[in-house]
């Protein structure tokens, strides 16, 4: 997290009064006087910084390089060194859950959100729909004075409202957001997603032959929002939730972010995870009495596999490394937008590494939706390297 500078400020936790009139009656208009106050629109207190929230999805403790990981993250390397860093965050261990905690302030279950939004069931609780009374940071900022914007992964529609004629109530623009631009749901494909401009379905802009990829597009629509708020209400401060769905499956990052890692796994994951517990030690972000938990039961040891195997999975761990390290450029994108526009010194940056931990989605070759072939079959590994080329 990083804030240049630190205010004190009032924020009020429900919406302001409806204008209250001011000026003068009378039986002919030159009898009354208007109040021009009764057009001012809710303004921030003084100061009120902006907010930059990101949250990385499907991302353990120990994947960044600021927490020790081998995954490049030179934005939250940047973002650390000039702010503070914490090494204790509660979530739910589901995306949905956490989000709606995140995002209200309240107990998952308060904010009706027990499970993913794909599993609500008609109890209390677990429906997925937000109540009214549990409101949005962001209809909280945009009741005192900010504009607010999401962007990226929404998995926090009730599963029954997800269609082009809604109802929309539970969707960003009517909890707060001034402007929305993502997908629904728990993942999406990066080369081909199913998007949404605030309530109405939009296609991609191209196709991957020419250069589209969501994590670019999805940044350049924030960095494009955050230009046209500050330029048309430059006194109004910004809240903008960036929520890439990275690293979150499918790992679709540019081919060139994979290769930078190109044989740097070849020690597999047991080697790996010694290295990055010795280097969180040498961080300070674990005691240095801390002893390494042993390898889950359903992992198994890297030394059991044979060659194919074992080239399989370094080519995971090379893809979802530069996975992180390109939604990390991304987010960099962001900052420095928000640098060019005069900003920084008066932005709240929040950096999340992770909603839930990592993700022990599918099975040791992935989800059933990237690799699971026709007949419902786990597949071969030499069917799998295919999904990594």
């Amino acid at each position: 997290m990083s804030c240049r500078r630190q205010r004190q400020m009032c924020i009020r936790d429900r919406p302001q009064a409806d204008p209250e009139f001011k000026g003068k009656t009378g039986e002919t208009y030159h009898d009354a006087q208007a109040d021009r106050g009764m057009f001012d629109s809710p303004t921030a207190p003084e100061g009120a910084p902006n907010i930059l929230l990101v949250l990385i999805d499907d991302a353990g403790f120990g994947a960044t390089s600021t927490f020790g990981g081998p995954c490049n993250t030179p934005t939250l390397d940047r973002l650390a060194a000039s702010g503070l860093r914490y090494n204790r965050f509660h979530t739910t261990a589901l995306c949905s859950p956490t989000r709606a905690a995140l995002l209200t302030g309240h107990n998952h279950h308060s904010a009706a959100t027990g499970v993913i939004m794909e599993m609500g069931t008609g109890f209390p609780g677990y429906t997925g729909i937000m109540p009214r009374s549990t409101a949005t940071i962001a209809q909280i900022l945009k009741n005192n004075g900010y504009s607010t914007a999401w962007i990226g992964k929404n998995h926090n529609v009730p599963d029954n409202m997800l269609n082009n004629v809604g109802p929309f109530d539970r969707w960003p623009n009517h909890m707060g957001f001034d402007y929305f631009y993502g997908f629904n749901g728990g993942e999406a494909d990066h080369w081909y997603p199913t998007l949404y401009e605030n309530l109405n379905p939009v296609q991609p802009w191209g196709t991957p032959e020419e250069g589209y990829n969501l994590g670019i597009d999805q940044t350049d629509k924030a960095i494009a929002w955050l230009r046209n708020q500050k330029s048309i209400a430059p006194d109004r401060p910004f809240f903008l939730y960036y929520a890439p769905g990275a690293v979150h499956a499918p790992h679709h990052p540019p081919k060139q972010w994979a290769k930078k890692y190109q044989g740097k796994f070849t020690h597999g994951w047991d080697k790996q995870r010694e290295i990055t517990f010795n280097r969180q030690k040498e961080l300070g972000v674990i005691p240095q009495d801390a002893k390494l938990t042993p390898r889950m039961e359903q992992v198994p040891s890297w030394d059991s596999h044979n060659a194919n195997a074992k080239r399989l999975f370094e080519r995971q761990m090379e893809v979802y490394a530069g996975y992180y390290e390109f939604t990390d450029h991304q987010i960099g994108r962001v900052v420095d937008a928000i640098d060019g526009i005069g900003q920084l010194d008066n932005t709240l940056i929040i950096y999340i590494a992770g909603d839930n931990g990592g993700s022990a989605e599918g099975s040791l070759v992935g989800t059933a939706n990237e690799v699971m072939n026709l007949n419902g079959i786990s597949p071969t590994i030499e069917e799998s390297m295919k999904f990594y080329d």
